[in-house]
């Protein structure tokens, strides 16, 4: 008899025995799901630490899913409820009323130049995650943090730019990115602008899928396709 992985029991009984709604709806979930059921065993990139986290593990059973979360009270309080999950702090010094200064930024030439994060010249490219975070190749990424619904949040704008940077740099293939609440200005202006409509493969509700290949493997590739 074939049994199913333990992380996906858990996560059964999990959300059979909790009244909370995700924060994407079946629909934008299954796109994500779709590829993963293709990619799986991954390693797959979350930023924001949520109610569907423990989901997104089990759905890449075997692969390696790691979450990057703003709040760390919340972090505390997801560990205590599900150890198996690797998340990490991280902060953002960004604020989304910057947004329009930080995508004028963004079309610098110094935004362009294709590398790892760390060591880039743009004001976008987040450096303080652990290293970790750059050493890894990023079969998926999905951009669904920091908080960006209100002025004084930090904003997605520098978590968009640094997937589609991380994307860019792999040695090869492609890396799928998602970004959620794409009816947000943020979000919507940002993804077009760095991870390119040139690469958006789809869209479902609020959530975007773009596929962006290496960059390292091909260069002089334009930063979005003509």
């Amino acid at each position: 008899m074939h049994q199913n992985p333990p992380s996906l029991a858990n996560a059964l009984v999990h959300y059979v025995t909790t009244n909370i709604t995700p924060q994407q709806t079946l629909k934008e979930i299954s796109v994500s799901l779709r590829v993963l059921e293709k990619k799986s065993p991954c390693n797959f990139l979350v930023y924001g630490l949520g109610h569907d986290s423990l989901m997104w593990t089990s759905l890449n059973h075997g692969g390696r899913t790691v979450f990057l979360e703003e709040d760390k009270a919340w972090i505390e309080q997801i560990r205590q409820k599900l150890p198996s999950l690797e998340s990490y702090h991280v902060t953002y010094e960004t604020r989304v009323h910057q947004a329009d200064g930080l995508l004028e930024k963004g079309m610098g030439d110094e935004c362009k130049v294709v590398g790892d994060p760390r060591f880039s010249k743009c004001q976008l490219a987040l450096k303080g995650f652990p290293n970790d975070i750059y050493d890894i190749e990023w079969d998926l990424i999905m951009v669904d943090a920091p908080t960006g619904y209100h002025d004084e949040a930090p904003g997605r704008m520098n978590a968009i730019y640094t997937a589609g940077l991380m994307a860019r740099n792999r040695e090869n293939g492609e890396t799928d990115v998602f970004v959620h609440d794409v009816d947000r200005v943020v979000e919507d202006k940002f993804s077009k602008a760095f991870l390119c409509e040139g690469y958006l493969t789809e869209q479902e509700g609020r959530l975007r899928h773009f596929i962006i290949p290496s960059h390292r493997a091909r260069s002089g590739r334009p930063f979005c396709p003509e």
